[in-house]
């Protein structure tokens, strides 16, 4: 792989959101593990950041992304693919992503610009937020190469459309249309693809410029889907006092009685 960190992943910054696009168009951004190594260290910076709240991520050309580079592990038909090669991949490179994107404090947009297939697939379900353009599809392409879903994929879509149709999707590997997606809850807005980028960074700053809170509604709702009744209960009283704490709560306050838009500083 002579591809570069720098030409992998595009960054660009607009104070206080990043934007990261895969940069393989002609293989529909197809994930290696330089790529995936280079986004999760793209992800890393901005956890670290002192002012990054928001990450958007995208795909250069037609696609967002279309999984796993698959003539990487793929064999022939004498040589059977290296089954050990893709389970180090997963624990290597996906999961260290997928568990970062998932449970980093930054807020997570996918602009799905095109094909979501595969791996693919679960990185954008991997997001807080997904939108699409028009052309997007979105394939758990597992079942066509004999495969199931990973990087976290079987996860993130059964909680947000429910296992049983979570499991059909998976099962028959059909693609599923950005309208369709859109009616299943998979994604929030379909926009057309000229703007989709404009849109992605118009929603990234609202959040961005958002209370300090964000942070603690996105910890809240990481818990909502394994906790019983009483421990969640618990979780928001907790957070809910580091939430009246803040500065932004105070502001948030006195705005409302003042009647006019808060301006969040975020401490």
């Amino acid at each position: 792989m002579t591809d570069s960190a720098e030409e992998l992943i595009q960054r660009e910054e607009r104070g206080a959101v990043v934007m990261l696009t895969l940069n393989r168009p002609t293989s529909l951004n197809s994930l290696t593990p330089e790529l995936i190594d280079g986004l999760k260290a793209h992800v890393e910076a901005a956890e670290k950041s002192d002012h990054t709240r928001v990450i958007v991520i995208t795909g250069a050309g037609r696609g967002f992304c279309a999984g796993q580079d698959l003539a990487l592990v793929g064999g022939d038909s004498a040589t059977p693919v290296n089954a050990s090669l893709i389970r180090s991949y997963l624990d290597d490179h996906y999961l260290p992503l997928a568990r970062l994107l998932h449970q980093g404090q930054c807020l997570v947009i996918a602009a799905v610009n095109g094909v979501a297939a595969g791996a693919g697939f679960s990185l954008a379900l991997a997001a807080d937020i997904r939108i699409a353009a028009p052309e997007a599809q979105f394939i758990q392409a597992f079942a066509r190469i004999g495969l199931v879903p990973d990087a976290g994929g079987s996860y993130f879509l059964s909680r947000i459309i429910g296992p049983a149709r979570a499991c059909e999707m998976s099962l028959r590997a059909t693609p599923v249309p950005a309208g369709e997606a859109l009616a299943l809850g998979i994604v929030s807005e379909v926009v057309p693809r000229e703007g989709l980028i404009d849109r992605a960074w118009e929603l990234a700053g609202e959040l961005a410029r958002g209370p300090l809170s964000l942070q603690y509604i996105k910890e809240l709702f990481l818990e909502a889907g394994k906790a019983d009744f009483e421990t969640q209960l618990a979780k928001e009283s907790v957070l809910q006092e580091k939430a009246a704490l803040s500065w932004d709560f105070h502001e948030g306050v006195q705005a409302f009685l003042e009647k006019r838009p808060a301006a969040f500083q975020q401490r």
